[in-house]
Order: structure tokens, then C-alpha cells, then sequence
């Protein structure tokens, strides 16, 4: 159905996509703020927990993908409403689990659930924005991400204070209010729009699911994501817990300063977004000004290798600020060279993909840091943090191209 406003739609539209993302990412760091609790809870010790970790992680990785072929199917406006609403109902039940079976059950749902969003987000900024704002606007989305991994901290720090469990049911109430909210207001752009932000052509046919296997740039985005992704999961499910046990703050400490790297993060992803449409505006290739970007961010990753030699905490702080802002640089733009690589047609799919990939290379990075805890110390792991993004950026720059549809030729363009 058409809007009489449409451009201003668009941005309320943008704006309850920023909320479900900012809830969507305190649901899944609640257990991180909770760490020490829930191994107490639970009688856990750090292979327990990555357990615990890798029962999302593992349903979020073999969900993305059909997530994203379900995007491209329905569409995104049911597909964000029932994610939403998966997610909100899984996130309240934890707050019941009395055993770690029954928690592991609902994180395992929420790992279900929570695929559907991220290419529903993605897809909706492709059909409602063009390329010059397509960055900009895909960080904002992004952007609540990280605020929630931001309000998670205080927000579930201050709830388990008085019960650990309302810090799973305060979220999930939320997620269902913001579920409402997007099956009154969303709707898809009238064709004026979409074709504005397919800049003014007719959109191209989309790859078939065969032909897009055979694409090199799609193979390209999932490596990156494998090699990449690892790096932001520790921050979001092992840096509260080991700023706790490894660093010596209470859990009182982490309300006050454990949100300040997520917040840098944030900042650093959308700023870095702002400065790939600069880019585009002074004329350099979209792609390009997108690949620009994820390099010279990729370059500052390997400071986390100085995390174990700086012992004081505000060191520690310091460089995860760093290191966060790199990850969302990547986050944020590399779902964008998704959008400038393939036809709108294949946007939720090839991210589906890509997201169910960067959760597989998360659980073997899991399993890794849980043996690392227990065994060996915590150098290896910054050791092996710290090649992640530049290898991942080699991968990008090699592989990544623009991908025709098949109206375009597209036989040229598959390896």
C-alpha cells in the first residue's frame, strides 16, 4: 500500500529496525553480563559456558541461511515481525529455565529466531534507499546493534542486582512491543521509491540459487565473514566476563564501564559508514569506497595482541574501544558491499549466507577461547584475534566484485 509520504515513511521505517536491533543484541549478551551468575547458577565452568555460547551460536549459524532464503521469499516485513516475536518469546522463557538444559533449549530458540532480522534489515535498505545514503543508513540499523550491546550492560547488571532472571524478561517484553509497533507501521516502498534506489533503472533479475553459488564474489563474503566475525562475537560474549575475571571488576564495576567499548564501537561504525558515502559522493566507485574503508580499518585490528601485556583495566578498555570500532567498521560496510555486489534480488540470501558462515567460524573460535581459558591462558587467543581482519580484508579485496544479474551477463561474472 502506498504512503502519501513516503521518503519521511522510510525513516520511521529506519527507526523500528533500529530498535529491534538495539533489542535483539541485549537478548543475546544477557548471558555474558551474567557470566560469573549463570556458571554459579548452573554449576558451569568455562567449557560449560562456551557450551552454553555455541547453543546459539550453532542454531544462529544453521538458521541464517535459510533466514535469508525465507527474506527474498515473503519479504521482509513478515519475516522481521516473526523474528521479532521468536526472539522476545525465547528471551522471557529463559527467565524460567531451572536447568541448564532448559536454558541451553532457549538459547537455542533465540539462535532460531534471531537470523530472520538481519536480512530483513539489510533488504529493506536496499529497496528504500539509494546508494548515496544506502551506508548511512545501514549503519544507523547496525548502529542499535551496538547500542544494545551498550544498555545490555548497565540494563542487565543493575536487573540481576535484584533477580537475575528479570534481566532475560524486561528485554523480552520490549522485543514484543517493538513486534506491535512494526506490524502496524511497515510496509513495502511504492515503485517510485524502489526505483529510485535501484537509481533509476529497472532492477535487475536476481541470480537463481544455483547460479549464485557460482559467483565468486558470494564465496568471497563468506570467508570474510568466517575469518572476520570471530572477533566481534568474543567482544560480545567473553569481554564483560573477562573484564570480570581476568581484569577484577565487580559486577557493580561493570554497570559503571563495561558499555564504553560497545559505545566506541559504535561510533567507529557509523563514522567509518559516513565516510564510504563521502566517498561515493566525490565520485569513487561504490564497491571501491566500501573496500577502502574495511582495509584501513583492518589495519588496527592487530592491537588486541598488547590486551594480555597491559594489565590495568583502563589499557584493556582502551584497545577493545579500538578493536570494536574495527569489527563494526566491517559489520556495517561489509553488509553494504553485499547491496553494491549483487542485484536487490539476492541481498537477503547472499547475507543469510554470510551471516550463518561468520556464526560457524564464531563456534569454532568459541570452542577455542573455552579450551584456551582452561588450559593455556588468554595470549593465544589475542595472538590469533589479531590476524583475523587483515586476512579477511586480503580476501575481500581479491574476491569481491560487482556481480550482474542475469539480465546483465552474468556468466561472465561466476568463477
Amino acid at each position: 500500500m502506498n504512503t502519501p509520504n513516503p521518503l519521511r515513511h522510510r525513516w520511521i521505517i529506519l527507526g523500528l529496525i533500529f530498535c529491534a536491533m538495539v533489542l535483539s543484541y541485549v537478548d543475546r549478551q544477557i548471558v555474558s553480563v551474567l557470566k560469573p551468575v549463570l556458571k554459579a547458577e548452573f554449576a558451569l565452568d568455562d567449557r560449560g559456558y562456551a557450551a552454553l555460547l555455541n547453543a546459539f551460536v550453532f542454531c544462529y549459524a544453521a538458521c541464517y541461511a535459510a533466514a535469508g532464503w525465507l527474506v527474498d521469499r515473503f519479504g521482509a516485513g513478515r519475516m522481521m515481525l516473526a523474528s521479532l516475536a521468536g526472539w522476545s518469546c525465547a528471551c522471557i522463557g529463559a527467565a524460567f529455565a531451572k536447568t541448564f538444559g532448559q536454558m541451553v533449549f532457549f538459547r537455542g530458540w533465540l539462535g532460531v529466531a534471531e537470523p530472520l532480522a538481519f536480512p530483513a534489515q539489510l533488504r529493506t535498505v536496499t529497496i528504500w534507499f539509494p546508494a548515496s545514503l544506502r551506508a548511512t543508513a545501514n549503519s544507523i540499523c547496525a548502529a542499535g546493534s551496538t547500542l544494545g550491546a551498550i544498555i545490555a550492560v548497565p540494563l542487565v547488571a543493575t536487573l540481576a542486582l535484584h533477580n537475575w532472571r528479570m534481566a532475560f524478561v524486561v528485554p523480552g517484553v520490549l522485543g514484543l512491543l517493538v513486534a506491535a509497533a512494526w506490524r502496524l507501521f511497515y510496509r513495502d516502498p511504492p515503485p517510485e521509491v524502489r526505483a529510485a534506489a535501484e537509481g533509476g533503472a529497472a532492477p535487475a533479475r536476481g541470480f537463481s540459487w544455483p547460479q549464485l553459488w557460482r559467483t565468486r564474489s558470494l564465496w568471497g563474503i563468506l570467508l570474510s565473514r568466517f575469518i572476520s566475525d570471530p572477533v566481534w562475537y568474543f567482544c560480545l560474549l567473553w569481554l564483560p566476563g573477562y573484564l570480570q575475571e581476568q581484569s577484577g571488576l565487580s559486577l557493580e564495576q561493570i554497570r559503571w564501564v563495561g558499555w564504553i567499548p560497545f559505545l566506541a564501537a559504535d561510533l567507529g561504525g557509523v563514522g567509518s559508514s559516513m565516510l564510504s558515502d563521502r566517498l561515493v559522493k566525490r565520485g569513487v566507485a561504490p564497491l571501491r569506497a566500501r573496500k577502502l574503508t574495511l582495509a584501513g580499518a583492518a589495519a588496527l585490528a592487530p592491537l588486541c595482541v598488547l590486551v594480555p601485556h597491559l594489565p590495568h583495566v583502563a589499557a584493556t578498555l582502551l584497545i577493545f574501544c579500538v578493536v570494536g570500532a574495527v569489527c563494526l567498521t566491517w559489520l556495517f560496510n561489509l553488509g553494504v558491499v553485499v547491496a553494491e555486489a549483487f542485484p536487490a534480488a539476492n541481498v537477503g540470501s547472499v547475507w543469510g549466507i554470510a551471516g550463518a558462515c561468520g556464526a560457524a567460524g564464531a563456534i569454532v573460535f568459541n570452542t577455542f577461547v573455552g579450551e584456551a581459558m582452561m588450559s593455556f591462558g588468554v595470549a593465544r587467543v589475542f595472538i590469533a584475534m589479531a590476524v583475523l581482519h587483515p586476512l579477511a580484508a586480503l580476501v575481500l579485496w581479491k574476491m569481491v566484485r560487482r556481480e550482474a544479474g542475469r539480465d546483465s551477463g552474468a556468466r561472465g561474472n561466476t568463477v
